[in-house]
């Protein structure tokens, strides 16, 4: 017999981030209910690979492609399934590519956040976990974000689109009462991540030994966060039992960083890279692109205050734990 509170639906399954929240909640005796369309923006296989590996895990996975544009999709899986907990972490992802393409974030961010929240408000007391971004932050006169911070000041599209998603849920969260934590993650790093990110670039062509692009001539820092951290602290908040008391003083939506808390410099970033891979990289130096951050840097006093301090891994730790993985999937040394 499965206890309904253990049912739980997370969107966005084959991304990183939610294929390995996925892993986490079944080893914690959830049975799980993902969705995912499984968009071209990068590389179908991986995402395919990584539904492959969800299924192989155990009999508590079910999957369902599913596009969040379509809402009677979501209202019939929402009628099969008494679900307690929603993860959304279903999104268009690409700072850059949103500049060009900024109809399909309103789509694919804002319009199926909506369409979620439109189903989600007839089932009461379903907790939702969004998914925001540290992009959010936009323009500051601060070098440390803090959740205190307006964040009205968006410098791309990915950002407004995520920003909506927040004011959508809150919107909801007020009328409805439906229990609303937005997240805000710091640049996620990790096995099975995504190759369009640094990590995996920098890995894949100082490996080869091509040239890799440092734009803003390297001046950049990043609040580099590990993705099992990232998953505690997912997890901290979905567990505790006094989050309801927390949410229910913020009105039933509260606002947090999910980060390292400590960032690095890119050119620190890419010498660990270099020590694993014992590989000198070539490098062409390059202005900044447009909707570039200089920096992020996130302040976790919220979450410390209301949670507490979990253990971070080095990161020099998370990079070799990623190199590790990266070679074995893609058969490298063998």
């Amino acid at each position: 017999m499965i206890k309904q509170n253990k049912i739980v639906l997370v969107t966005g399954v084959a991304g990183f981030i939610g294929y390995h929240l996925c892993l986490r909640l079944m080893k914690r005796g959830y049975i799980v209910v993902g969705l995912d369309n499984i968009n071209s923006y990068y590389d179908v296989n991986i995402k395919k690979n990584r539904i492959k590996e969800l299924n192989n895990s155990n009999k508590k996975f079910k999957f369902y492609k599913i596009d969040l544009r379509y809402k009677n999709k979501i209202e019939k899986l929402f009628k099969k399934y008494k679900f307690k907990k929603v993860f959304h972490l279903a999104a268009q992802a690409g700072v850059r590519k949103s500049i060009k393409f900024p109809i399909s974030y309103v789509n694919n961010n804002i319009l199926a956040t909506t369409n979620l929240f439109e189903v989600l408000k007839n089932y009461k007391k379903v907790k939702m976990f969004l998914a925001s971004s540290s992009s959010v932050y936009g323009i500051q006169n601060t070098n440390i974000y803090s959740t205190n911070l307006k964040t009205d000041s968006p410098i791309q599209m990915y950002a407004v689109s995520k920003k909506c998603t927040e004011l959508v849920g809150h919107s909801y969260s007020y009328q409805y009462q439906i229990p609303v934590f937005a997240l805000r993650f710091f640049t996620v790093y990790g096995p099975w991540g995504r190759p369009d990110m640094a990590l995996f670039n920098f890995t894949k062509n100082i490996y080869q030994k091509k040239t890799i692009n440092v734009y803003n001539n390297g001046v950049h820092y990043r609040d580099f966060t590990y993705i099992d951290d990232i998953i505690n602290q997912i997890l901290l908040i979905s567990e505790k039992k006094y989050s309801d008391e927390i949410l229910k003083k913020q009105n039933y939506f509260s606002v947090y960083n999910l980060g390292n808390g400590k960032p690095f410099s890119l050119m620190k970033f890419i010498n660990l890279i270099e020590q694993e891979l014992n590989i000198k990289a070539k490098i062409r130096y390059l202005p900044s692109q447009p909707g570039d951050m200089i920096g992020t840097h996130s302040d976790m006093s919220k979450f410390y205050k209301d949670y507490k301090k979990i253990k971070k891994t080095p990161l020099k730790l998370g990079i070799k734990n990623f190199i590790n993985w990266f070679k074995k999937y893609y058969k490298y040394d063998q």
